[in-house]
C-alpha cells in the first residue's frame, strides 16, 4: 500500500479534494439510501454502502490507472476509441433498460460483471480528447469551416445526435462544452459566432414543434416539455412535475444554516433519486448551509486547480486536454446544484464523486486521472520534446502506441 501511495503522480491538491470528495459521500449516499430500502423495496442500507464503496475503489484505481500514463499517448487513443463509442452510442440505443423506476435506451449491461454502463459518458469524454487533439493540429494553421467539418464537426454532430433522443441534457451540455473548448483552442470566432446562431435558430425551431406537436419528435418529449413548462412556468405545471421541487426546496428549508444532522433527513424517504440527481438537498437538509456551502467551496477549488494545471502545462495538448475533461465535471456539479435549487430545469445530471451510479463515478475518474497524468512535471517535459507528425492517423498510432 505504501508503493502505491510513492507511486501517485501529479497534482496534490486534486488528489487531496477527489479523496476527501470521495469519503464525504458516503455519509450522504447512506443516509438517503433508505429510499431505495424503504420505498422500492431494494436491497439494504449496508448493501447499497458496500456497493458504493467498490464503485469508488474501482473509480481510484481507475484514476491510479490513467494517470501513469504518458498524456501524448491520448491523441492515439483517442482514434481508436471515438469510432467504438459511436458504434456503442448507436448499439444503446436499441438496448431498453429501467434503472431507479426510469426506462430508457441510455445503458448497456456489461458482460461477465451486470453492471450497467451510461455509454454517453464514456462518449462525453472521448469526444473532448478527439477535439483536444484537432485543436492543437490546428494550433498554427489557418483553416476553413468546410476544412474542419470531417474532423471536427461530424463526429460532434454523430455524438450528439445519438445521445439527444434519450439524454437532452447530456447532449445539450456537450455541445456546450464543445464550443468553450474550440473557443478556447482558437477556432476562427466568425465560424463559432455563425454555430451559435444556427444553433439558437434550430433551437427556436425545436421549441416551436416540442410545444406545438410533440408527438413528431422521439418518446421523451414529453418529458421534455414538462420540464421546461415547470421551469419557466411553474404555476401552470402539474402537480406531479412540482411534487420534485417541492420536496428539494422543502429540504433546504428544513436544513437551515447548520442543517439537522448526520442522516437526520425526512425528505430523502419521499424524495425520489435522493441518491443520486437530488442527493444536494439532502445534504443541505442534513448539513444545512453551512455543508452546501462547504461542497460547493471544494468543487470550485478543483475548477482553480484543473485552470491552475492547465495554465501550467508545457504543451497546446495538454493545456487544451485538462480543460476539455475537466471542466465537464465542475459543470455538472453546478448544474446539479442549480437544479436543486430551481434555478435550472431539472436535467437528470448525478453530483460528481457524490452521487450513487458506476458510469459517473468511474468517467470522473477517468477525466480525473487523466487531468492528473498532464499535471505530472516529468510527463510534461517528456511531452514537451515529443514531435510526431500528425496528418497520417498511422503514424500517430505507430508513433504513440
Amino acid at each position: 500500500m505504501l508503493a502505491v501511495f510513492k507511486n501517485l503522480k501529479g497534482d496534490k491538491a486534486i488528489w487531496g479534494v477527489v479523496a476527501l470528495l470521495a469519503l464525504f459521500s458516503f455519509l450522504p449516499v447512506y443516509s438517503a439510501s433508505t429510499n431505495l430500502v424503504y420505498v422500492n423495496d431494494d436491497g439494504t442500507t449496508i448493501g447499497h454502502l458496500v456497493k458504493h464503496a467498490v464503485l469508488l475503489f474501482l473509480g481510484f484505481g481507475i484514476i491510479y490507472a490513467i494517470h501513469r500514463i504518458p498524456t501524448h499517448y491520448f491523441k492515439g487513443l483517442s482514434i481508436i476509441a471515438l469510432p467504438i463509442v459511436l458504434i456503442l452510442l448507436a448499439y444503446t440505443l436499441t438496448v431498453e433498460t429501467k434503472i431507479g423506476g426510469v426506462t430508457a435506451n441510455r445503458w448497456i449491461k456489461l458482460p461477465f460483471v451486470g453492471v450497467n454502463f451510461q455509454t454517453s459518458t464514456l462518449a462525453s469524454v472521448v469526444l473532448m480528447i478527439w477535439i483536444a487533439r484537432y485543436l492543437t493540429k490546428i494550433k498554427d494553421v489557418a483553416i476553413t469551416f468546410k476544412e474542419s467539418i470531417l474532423p471536427l464537426w461530424l463526429p460532434t454532430v454523430l455524438v450528439v445526435l445519438l445521445i439527444l433522443p434519450e439524454n437532452f441534457s447530456t447532449a445539450a451540455i456537450i455541445c456546450f462544452l464543445v464550443l468553450v473548448l474550440c473557443f478556447l483552442g482558437g477556432y476562427p470566432l466568425k465560424y463559432l459566432f455563425a454555430i451559435v446562431g444556427t444553433g439558437i435558430v434550430l433551437s427556436g425551431m425545436f421549441l416551436f414543434v416540442l410545444f406545438k406537436t410533440p408527438e413528431v419528435l422521439p418518446q421523451r418529449a414529453g418529458t421534455w416539455k414538462s420540464r421546461i413548462e415547470t421551469f419557466w412556468s411553474p404555476e401552470k405545471a402539474g402537480k406531479d412535475d412540482l411534487h420534485q421541487l417541492t420536496l428539494a426546496k422543502i429540504a433546504i428549508a428544513e436544513g437551515g444554516v447548520v442543517g439537522k444532522g448526520a442522516g437526520k433527513s425526512v425528505m430523502k424517504n419521499m424524495l425520489s433519486q435522493s441518491t443520486s440527481d437530488f442527493i444536494f438537498a439532502i445534504i443541505i437538509e442534513e448539513y444545512g448551509l453551512l455543508g452546501g456551502g462547504a461542497l460547493l467551496f471544494f468543487y470550485l477549488l478543483l475548477l482553480f486547480r484543473i485552470v491552475v494545471v492547465a495554465n501550467s502545462a508545457k504543451t497546446i495538448f495538454s493545456k487544451l486536454l485538462v480543460i476539455g475533461v475537466g471542466l465537464p465535471i465542475v459543470f455538472q456539479a453546478f448544474i446539479n446544484m442549480a437544479v436543486v435549487v430551481q434555478l435550472f430545469p431539472v436535467t437528470g445530471q448525478p453530483l460528481p464523486l457524490i452521487s450513487m451510479g458506476g458510469t459517473s463515478i468511474w468517467m470522473t475518474c477517468m477525466a480525473i486521472g487523466i487531468i492528473l497524468s498532464a499535471s505530472n512535471k516529468k510527463e510534461n517535459l517528456e511531452e514537451e520534446s515529443y514531435d510526431i507528425n500528425e496528418s497520417n492517423p498511422l503514424e500517430v498510432l505507430s508513433g504513440q502506441l
